[in-house]
């Protein structure tokens, strides 16, 4: 499997995720359908949504619930299509969408791996490739980029580092679409800038590969050790989204 296969997958899994058709991703016009999960959606997206803005870098497809689908077409239609996922624009969005109870919630932009730009990292530590049964020690803060407690169903394979007996680095993927697994990494703060992140990052990704699935990658912009450590293990910017939730919703997040 390609990087070519691979996005092909990505885009007909984010149609899933929306209800929309997976050629959308490939106009060069913007795109507004009804917002519609799909049966194959991912196991992460919660409702309550808005609406989705997706991009694979050609336009921008958002999926809408009916009271917004005005605004959202104005929106879109206002702004080069990359700019819709940046301020100051998307404080144009906001405003008119609070009338509606409802607020701009999460971004994040997507990557995936691409074997051909894959090259051999070199790592002083031990790996090992770890199963389901493997994890149920592991559900610690130090790992919880790694593993969910939440999904712990969803976490299938994982590769460790090790110093010793001394668990140092764990990168473990969530089998959170049907041909999708998602990638997560933590490595102790003391053990940290050795190359070890990237090592197993890559090495799960082949990992993942070996059983047919897709390895993905997602990263807030701002986190930029998370990008570094995408783009070193082999993965490529493939899509961004940016969701709208309810007012009420993201509050209850932010006073968890």
């Amino acid at each position: 499997m390609n990087y070519k296969d691979m996005l092909k997958i990505a885009m007909e899994q984010s149609a899933q995720d929306i209800g929309c058709k997976a050629e959308d991703f490939l106009s060069d016009k913007n795109v507004i359908v009804p917002f519609k999960m799909g049966p194959d959606v991912k196991k992460y997206y919660k409702l309550p949504i808005g609406c989705n803005f997706i991009s694979y870098g050609n336009n921008i497809v958002v999926a809408s619930t009916e009271e917004l689908t005005d605004v959202v077409n104005e929106y879109i239609n206002r702004f080069e299509f990359y700019h819709c996922f940046e301020t100051p624009n998307m404080y144009w969005l906001n405003e008119r969408i609070k009338p509606f109870g409802q607020t701009v919630c999460f971004m994040a932009e997507y990557y995936l791996f691409d074997p051909d730009r894959m090259e051999d990292l070199p790592c002083e530590y031990e790996f090992k490739v770890l199963q389901q049964a493997d994890f149920e020690s592991l559900y610690l803060p130090e790992w919880s980029n790694a593993l969910c407690s939440d999904r712990k169903n969803l976490d299938v394979l994982g590769v460790g580092a090790y110093d010793g007996d001394k668990l140092i680095g764990l990168s473990g993927c969530s089998a959170d679409a049907k041909d999708m697994w998602q990638i997560g990494v933590d490595v102790l703060p003391e053990y940290r800038r050795k190359g070890i992140a990237s090592a197993i990052t890559s090495k799960l990704a082949l990992e993942i590969l070996k059983r047919g699935k897709v390895p993905f990658y997602c990263s807030a912009w701002s986190n930029i050790r998370s990008v570094r450590n995408a783009v070193k293990s082999g993965f490529l910017p493939a899509w961004t989204e940016m969701s709208i939730k309810p007012i009420t919703a993201v509050e209850e997040m932010n006073n968890a």
